[in-house]
Parts: C-alpha cells; sequence; structure tokens
C-alpha cells in the first residue's frame, strides 16, 4: 500500500471519527429535544437515544480498529495473529450494527411510521449484516494469507540451512 493511498485514508478515518464525536456531542441532545418537542413517550425516545448512541459508537470501534490495521500495514505486521483481533471486533461491531438498526425497524413498526419506511430500514439492516458477512469472508482470506507467509518463512528458514 502506498504511502499516499494510506494518508489519504487515515485522512478520511480522522474526518469520519471527528464528525461522528461531533453527532455524539452536538446532535444527540438535539435529538433529545426533538423527539421530547414531538410528545413522544419517554419509553420510545430513550429507546431511540440508545440506537442512536449505540449505533454511533458501532462506526466509532470500526474506524479506530481500521486505523490500527493501518499501522499493522504500514509497519508490515499485517499477516500476523495480532491482525485477527481488529477484523474480530470490526465483524462483532458491524453485526451488533445490523441488530441495532433492525432494532430501531421493530420500534418504528408499531407507531405512525409507514410500512415503507418500517421495510427499507430493515433492507438497511440486512445490507449491514451483508458486510458482516463480507469481513468474515476477509477474515478468511486473511487467516490464508497468515498460514502462507508463515509456511514461507519456514521454507526460508529451511532454504538457508541448506546453502
Amino acid at each position: 500500500m502506498g504511502k499516499l493511498l494510506t494518508l489519504a485514508l487515515r485522512a478520511v478515518l480522522a474526518v469520519a471519527l471527528a464528525g461522528s464525536l461531533f453527532v455524539q456531542v452536538w446532535m444527540v441532545p438535539l435529538l433529545s429535544i426533538d423527539l421530547e418537542e414531538s410528545g413522544t413517550d419517554a419509553g420510545t425516545r430513550i429507546l431511540a437515544l440508545v440506537i442512536v448512541v449505540l449505533g454511533i459508537a458501532t462506526v466509532q470501534v470500526t474506524l479506530v480498529c481500521v486505523w490500527r490495521l493501518l499501522t499493522m500495514v504500514r509497519r508490515g505486521t499485517v499477516f500476523s495473529p495480532a491482525a485477527f483481533r481488529y477484523v474480530d471486533i470490526i465483524f462483532g461491531a458491524v453485526a451488533a450494527a445490523s441488530v441495532l438498526v433492525f432494532a430501531l425497524a421493530v420500534m418504528l413498526a408499531p407507531g405512525d411510521a409507514s410500512p415503507g419506511i418500517v421495510l427499507l430500514i430493515c433492507g438497511a439492516s440486512l445490507l449491514i449484516a451483508g458486510v458482516a458477512l463480507i469481513v468474515l469472508v476477509l477474515r478468511t482470506l486473511l487467516a490464508q494469507a497468515v498460514a502462507r507467509d508463515a509456511e514461507a518463512n519456514h521454507l526460508r528458514a529451511e532454504l538457508g540451512e541448506v546453502i
């Protein structure tokens, strides 16, 4: 991975993390005020805010893990067992985001939301679950790459002994 590409991705990650912090600190309280003024009952309001805050947290966890994986790429250690921890955390965060989006759809279903909106949110939850499955496939590819790297190092060591 080139230095410029890594720098660009880090810039995008930093902006996304700063934006998510802004949303948590500034926009979530405004959402709470809007929900209160609209007459939403306290239970629904709290549930909606919890879903939003946890959803933002899943994004933040994913961003931090991708940042750590980029650091490993820069150091040349991404094909090691230590990378699995970050990939597993990313998978968990994306799967949790899928569940949270589905919970939002379930929360909206009995209310005044149109069935089309609820169906669209369920579709978004399904797409996010698909991303989680893609992360699992990429984890499998990483496991294969780590195994091949270990095998190549072993063969190099044996060749070095022969020579």
